[in-house]
């Protein structure tokens, strides 16, 4: 039996790094950035100084060169051998900055020498030879210039020699300092960037710790939010917002439920109820009999109403983000056509339809929609007319969209009632039953259909006044 050894893979550094704790990453990046950007700003300025230093050394010499050459022209000195000694005074006063200075003949042979810092060893002489007239050669530390000079017949060269080891010593001294400024900031970049990850993790670690709260405690926790204004107060301020969503919905979610359940169960309750009746001893009298079924029946098609109207508010909310589809083109025909059927199905009502602006006009709805919008709002209108028996219909035109409103003076509507109107199963007036006060699923249907379609919805409302819902929606 044999056994194949494949070779072990290193870990590559990105793997390495990506098991690393987030805010170790955020520090380690920090810290590099930081360290980078202090190391160049010091290279920079390092070399930025090293060379200004060394023009200015340059533009020393420079300077004394011109100073010597226009003393010897000025004083007119002859030089000859005789006068080495007065020469030399002159040579060693120019050479304030310490070096050498040494004037040569036209052979190249050396006339005179004034200072002697430098050993002859130091000094590139091939390439002081060959550097050209006003000149600055800088070379193995030594910083060297030449320019001719002519007095009477006397046809030389002045050279000037001076050491750098000062300022080379004192460059290396700064650059000692840089290198421990860059070790020092590299120490402040890891204290710095791990700050700088502390400060910007601490608002995911209390959005966690907020989130393992809503886990235990419930959704009512929330993220503590800072003082500053800026981009994380702002994402706190988001978060605290989508809870507060993330629990209406559920709280919505909760009370529809147990709203649905109940409307569920008192039907169920009631055929329940009599059928058992009927088990055990109803049966044998026809009058229980007839009746428990006639109830059974009734309850049986509330229960059927409730499920289709849940069904339809459910494909409502589902398409309300679709665009919508379908035109009415003659809306007024469909606004009486909705007002005769409801007069049909309850004859006790007047339902007046004022729309004569609609007349050629099409709207950005479907007419099936539209039909269906008005049933809801006139069948709302019925049941909450108290002992009114006028119902109005109104359309007008406003700039680019219609205005349906559907009015009733029947009891109306508290103004703590008004804002949950368009919650499900929410009825304003609690006495009333299923039966007779519908199931409470009529207008948000409507909001729902009207939204789809880019219109809005509105309903106002007076206690013992009546109820009016204007309906806008856009022109096609």
């Amino acid at each position: 039996m044999t056994a194949v050894f494949g070779k072990r893979r290193k870990p590559s550094l990105r793997k390495s790094s990506g098991k690393l704790p987030f805010h170790w990453r955020m520090t380690l990046l920090a810290a590099i950035l930081l360290s980078v950007l202090v190391t160049v700003s010091n290279l920079t300025q390092y070399f930025f100084v090293e060379r200004w230093m060394v023009r200015q050394e340059e533009a020393k010499i420079r300077q004394d060169m011109r100073e010597l050459l226009n003393e010897l022209l000025a004083k007119e000195i002859q030089i000859t051998p005789g006068n080495e000694t007065l020469l030399r005074l002159y040579l060693e006063r120019a050479n304030v900055h310490g070096g050498m200075i040494r004037l040569l003949d036209s052979n190249g042979d050396t006339a005179i020498i004034a200072g002697s810092t430098i050993s002859a060893e130091r000094i590139p002489l091939r390439s002081l030879t060959d550097l050209s007239p006003g000149s600055v050669l800088y070379e193995d530390g030594v910083l060297a210039m030449r320019s001719p000079i002519t007095i009477f017949n006397f046809q030389g060269t002045i050279e000037m020699v001076r050491s750098m080891e000062e300022l080379e010593r004192l460059i290396a001294r700064f650059f000692r300092i840089m290198i421990i400024c860059c070790g020092a900031a590299l120490l402040l970049s890891i204290a710095g960037g791990r700050l700088l990850a502390v400060g910007l993790i601490r608002p995911l670690r209390a959005m966690n710790a907020t989130m393992k709260k809503v886990r235990q405690n419930g959704l009512q926790e929330r993220m503590p939010v800072t003082g500053a204004k800026d981009e994380i107060t702002a994402m706190q301020t988001m978060f605290n917002g989508m809870m507060d969503e993330v629990e209406a919905s559920f709280g919505r979610q909760r009370r529809f439920v147990e709203d649905a359940s109940h409307e569920l169960r008192t039907p169920i309750a009631i055929m329940d109820g009599h059928l058992r009746m009927l088990s055990r001893w109803g049966k044998h009298d026809p009058d229980v009999t007839e009746n428990s079924l006639r109830i059974a029946t009734e309850e049986f098609e509330r229960l059927k109403g409730l499920v289709d109207n849940l069904l339809l508010l459910s494909r409502a909310e589902r398409t309300e983000e679709l665009e919508p589809r379908g035109i009415c083109e003659q809306p007024l025909t469909v606004l009486k056509d909705a007002a005769d059927k409801q007069m049909m199905m309850t004859p006790e009502f007047v339902v007046n339809v004022e729309a004569g602006m609609l007349e050629d006009v099409s709207m950005a709805i479907g007419e099936h929609e539209l039909a269906q919008l008005l049933r809801i709002l006139l069948d709302n209108a019925v049941k909450y007319s108290g002992e009114s028996r006028v119902i109005g219909i109104t359309g007008e035109l406003d700039v680019d969209q219609v205005r349906l409103s559907v009015e009733d003076r029947g009891v109306g509507i508290s103004e703590e009632d008004i804002p949950h109107v368009w919650d499900r199963f929410y009825r304003a007036d609690k006495a009333r039953s299923g039966g007779q006060g519908g199931y409470g699923l009529g207008l948000p249907i409507a909001k729902s259909l009207v939204r789809r379609h880019g219109g809005d919805i509105v309903l106002t409302s007076e206690l013992g006044v009546g109820t009016k819902v204007t309906v806008s929606l856009p022109l096609a």
